[in-house]
C-alpha cells in the first residue's frame, strides 16, 4: 500500500492506476467485515442452542449488528492522526463491525466472555470491563475486541469485531441516554448527568435483584419433591 502522501510524486498513469486499486480495496472491506459479523452471528448461534439445552434457558435475549458507516470510519482515522490507507483502517479501527448482545443476567455475560476466550476458532484480543468499572456517567457494559477467521480464495484472515455485552437494564439505559443526549444536543443540565447515574445504579440492583430471584427459584425447584404430575 502506498502512502497517500506520496502520491503526488506519481505520473498520471501511475497515480490513476494507485487510486483505482486503493479504491477497490476500499469497496471491498464492508463485504469483509460483513462476513465475519455473520461468521461470528453463526458461531453464536449454536452457543445459544447449546446453552439453552443445558441451562433450560438461552442467556441471549437478542443479538443487533452493524457496519460503520464510511464517514465515520474516515472521522476516526483522521482523529489519531492515521493516514487514510486500508491497511491503517483494518489495523488501526477495531470497531468497523459492531455486534451488541444483549443478555439476561450479568452472569451470562462473563459465561459467554469465558467461553469466547476458551474457542480456538475466535480469537480475544482486547476486553474493557466497563460493568465492574463502570464510566463516569454510568454507562456499563463489557467489550471484546476479538477476531473471527475468514477462509477465502487468497487464504485465512482474521477480521476483527467489537462486541458489547449488556443486560437487559444495561441496554435500556444506555438506549435513554443516547437519546436524551442527541435530542438536546449534548446540551444537558448538570443534574440531570447526576440523575442519569442514579438510574444506572438503580439497573444495576435491579439486575442484582433479579439474578437473586432466578436463584430462590431455581434452588426451590431442585430442592422440591415430585409433584402430582410426576407421581
Amino acid at each position: 500500500m502506498i502512502n497517500p502522501i506520496h502520491l503526488k510524486d506519481m505520473g498520471t498513469r501511475e497515480l490513476a492506476d494507485e487510486l483505482l486499486l486503493q479504491l477497490n480495496e476500499w469497496n471491498n472491506v464492508p463485504m469483509l467485515y460483513q462476513l465475519a459479523l455473520e461468521e461470528l452471528q453463526n458461531k453464536i448461534k449454536v452457543i445459544k442452542t447449546e446453552l439453552k439445552q443445558i441451562n433450560g434457558y438461552s442467556p441471549i435475549e437478542h443479538i443487533k449488528v452493524r457496519i460503520k458507516e464510511p464517514k465515520s470510519i474516515l472521522d476516526k482515522m483522521k482523529r489519531k492522526g492515521c493516514d487514510l490507507t486500508v491497511d491503517n483502517m483494518l489495523n488501526l479501527i477495531h470497531d468497523i463491525a459492531g455486534m451488541r448482545i444483549v443478555c439476561a443476567f450479568v452472569k451470562d455475560i462473563y459465561l459467554l466472555l469465558e467461553h469466547f476466550k476458551q474457542r480456538s476458532d475466535i480469537q480475544v484480543l482486547e476486553v474493557k470491563d466497563y460493568i465492574n468499572d463502570p464510566k463516569p456517567n454510568g454507562y456499563q457494559s463489557l467489550h471484546i475486541i476479538l477476531a473471527v477467521p475468514l477462509i477465502l480464495l487468497e487464504g485465512t484472515r482474521w477480521m476483527k469485531v467489537e462486541i458489547q455485552m449488556r443486560t437487559l437494564a444495561m441496554d435500556f439505559w444506555a438506549s435513554m441516554e443516547h437519546i436524551l443526549f442527541y435530542k438536546y444536543d449534548k446540551q444537558v443540565p448538570a443534574h440531570v448527568h447526576t440523575e442519569l447515574k442514579e438510574a444506572s445504579e438503580a439497573a444495576y440492583a435491579l439486575d442484582k435483584k433479579m439474578l437473586r430471584i432466578q436463584k430462590e427459584i431455581l434452588s426451590g425447584i431442585a430442592n422440591s419433591g415430585p409433584t402430582l404430575l410426576s407421581q
